[in-house]
């Protein structure tokens, strides 16, 4: 006769099953409501470790990751305690980052308006011209992408906790730490694999002989080299455009009495959630554009005295 499981170990089954399906179902939601974040996150990394020579990318991407990672094992158990003790911090925390998302997204606005240039490339140039060591210049390159992540990891940390607060202690660790290093790799494997993008083009028409087959690697190497400039500029436009509709969204679901108002304008129109996500982006982009008013006002009697 076969001995009958125990009922404490079904139980347990029980509780692994039931937590799997709220992890499960937790991240789903959990990316959703950090995809605005992440695209911003992929534009702005990939951007921030273009500018090193081509053979040392995947290194300096490399040392990104890890650091990156090291914000996470400190962002998470940080959120977790702000979870259990000071849960009603939860939603001021998610709107200062949304307040952030909206200035971020307004200043690159204003910078890309008023003018400005990426010093990244002339930089390296002049390094290489003077024979300089450039293991500063990576260090220093690598220390910027990495306060870069914090910031924005933090905001992604902060949103997933938002979707998960309701639920079990055991659930939001699983769910919060899954998610979190998942982007991260997420995140750095597709930097990685952008940068490379033109190294590729390059191989393809190096690589490419006579006859059909090189036809075709040519015309893909060409391919390539024309779309990796216009990938990360397309990147930037879309990662700007999610920080309002994200931040903008979060702003607009934190004061209820706005969040109703614009719900009863829009009630039965359709595209009901399109429309209100694009009220929430005009929201961001308000709100971005008056933070980054203020601060050129309060810092010009600054700017004077100095």
């Amino acid at each position: 006769m076969r001995p009958v499981p125990s009922a404490g170990f079904l139980a347990l089954l029980d509780d692994i099953a039931t937590l799997l399906d709220d992890v499960a179902a937790m991240s789903k939601l959990s990316v959703k409501k950090t995809a605005g974040v992440l695209g911003d996150d992929l534009a702005l990394n990939a951007k921030q470790v273009t500018g090193v020579l081509a053979e040392r990318e995947l290194p300096v991407v490399w040392a990104v990751t890890k650091g990156s990672l090291l914000n996470k094992l400190i962002l998470v158990p940080l959120a977790m305690l702000v979870s259990a003790f000071l849960p009603w911090l939860i939603q001021p925390l998610l709107m200062l980052g949304g307040l952030y998302l909206c200035y971020e997204g307004f200043h690159k606005i204003a910078q890309r308006w008023l003018g400005g240039h990426d010093e990244a490339k002339p930089r390296l140039e002049e390094l290489l011209a003077s024979g300089r060591d450039l293991r500063d210049y990576e260090r220093q390159k690598i220390r910027g992408a990495i306060r870069t992540d914090f910031v924005l990891s933090a905001e992604i940390v902060v949103l997933i906790l938002g979707v998960v607060r309701e639920a079990p202690l055991p659930a939001q660790i699983v769910t919060l730490s899954l998610v979190a290093a998942g982007m991260t790799l997420l995140v750095y494997g597709l930097v990685a694999a952008i940068v490379k993008i033109d190294d590729l083009g390059g191989w393809l028409l190096a690589g490419a002989h006579e006859g059909r087959r090189g036809a075709w690697r040519r015309a893909l190497g060409r391919a390539l080299l024309a779309a990796a400039p216009r990938l990360m500029k397309t990147l930037s436009v879309l990662g700007t455009a999610a920080m309002f509709l994200v931040g903008g969204g979060i702003l607009l679901h934190g004061l209820p009495w706005l969040h109703h108002a614009v719900a009863e304008r829009l009630h039965g129109l359709p595209f009901t959630s399109g429309l209100q996500a694009l009220a929430g982006g005009f929201v961001g982009l308000l709100a971005g554009g008056l933070l980054v008013l203020g601060e050129r006002v309060f810092s010009r009697p600054h700017a004077r005295s100095a």
